[in-house]
């Protein structure tokens, strides 16, 4: 993807104080998001992978606005998020969207679908009340759910169907971004396809720009056009999608590529195992220099003082390592 950027992140840092129990002090810090900066073009799909901890979701809140950074700045269409006034900012937030992970706990239980969907547009007066009702069927229409389903309560729908009114209730207010944090990990595996399809479909349709949070290589692989990889609140590999897949640099995104289940046996005996060693550090003591060293077959000294840049192995193609696993490429595009 080479158009312009639509969201960009500058360096952001995300620190969440830990406090003790008795005199309400500051012991410690989680280091939820370090330094971490992306470019994602209008109309793309940028998958976040990484395991639990990594920070993914961190990052997933401050594009919506969930949170605010601790340090660094986040663009969205060029415009920096953090110094416009709250009634601008109020108005950005139509743009920026969440789709939830749960489909169950992220629907209120006491209120019926249509008034779920039309939430949004009565909480920023968008319309008047019959609109808004016309404007709820023609998105529960699009997402395939039946007329009918203004009027019933999220429980009397299966968990694809209610990840589907997520979905409408996202668009209601006709967002250019939607953050969609691990969108099908509560669903049947039968049924990811079809959320997945679907959400395809509406991105051409509304021409939306995703970013999609998932520990689901597979599915990250089905929807982006880029990838990024995490590792303990920092990006550890970025690029066009296919790249990445096709040459991991990182080993940290090698070992992530081997745990995908291969549909023939015998390679999928014969492909490596192990690639990762030993326990996730805390996210409150992070290891110096690179974050991964304590689990990685290839860190040397010097993975252990000096923390390793963001290099280019190819176009829109980086990874942080000292010893990657292929040839750094100079004069290749920025991240």
């Amino acid at each position: 993807m080479s158009g312009a950027p639509l969201l960009e992140l500058r360096d952001i840092v995300k620190e969440f104080p830990i406090t003790s129990t008795v005199l309400q002090r500051r012991v410690g810090l989680v280091h939820a998001v370090s330094g971490v900066s992306l470019s994602v073009p209008a109309g793309s799909t940028l998958g976040l992978v990484g395991e639990s901890g990594c920070g993914k979701t961190t990052v997933g809140r401050l594009i919506v606005g969930l949170d605010r950074p601790t340090a660094g700045s986040i663009l969205f269409d060029g415009r920096d998020v953090s110094s416009l006034s709250g009634r601008e900012r109020r108005r950005l937030h139509r743009d920026r969207q969440l789709v939830f992970q749960d489909p169950y706990a992220s629907l209120d239980p006491r209120m019926r679908v249509g008034e779920i969907v039309r939430e949004p547009l009565a909480i920023h007066h968008l319309g008047s009340r019959r609109q808004q009702r016309v404007a709820v069927q023609r998105l529960l229409e699009e997402v395939g759910l039946p007329p009918d389903a203004a009027a019933r309560f999220p429980h009397e729908f299966s968990g694809g169907q209610r990840q589907r009114i997520g979905l409408a209730r996202a668009l209601a207010l006709n967002p250019r971004l939607i953050v969609a944090d691990e969108p099908v990990s509560a669903l049947d595996v039968s049924i990811r396809s079809q959320v997945l399809n679907l959400m395809h479909d509406l991105q051409l349709r509304h021409d939306l720009t995703y970013v999609v949070i998932s520990h689901d290589l597979t599915v990250v692989r089905y929807v982006s056009d880029l990838l990024g990889v995490m590792y303990l609140g920092k990006l550890v590999e970025v690029g066009d999608a296919e790249a990445v897949y096709a040459r991991p640099t990182h080993p940290y995104t090698a070992a992530l590529m081997a745990t995908i289940p291969l549909p023939d046996p015998v390679r999928e005996r014969a492909k490596p195992h192990g690639l990762i060693r030993g326990e996730l550090p805390s996210a409150t003591n992070p290891p110096p220099g690179c974050r991964f060293h304590t689990r990685c077959p290839r860190a040397a000294d010097v993975c252990r003082i000096v923390e390793p840049p963001l290099r280019p192995f190819g176009e829109r193609h980086h990874a942080a390592c000292h010893f990657p696993l292929q040839d750094p490429v100079e004069g290749t595009s920025a991240a």
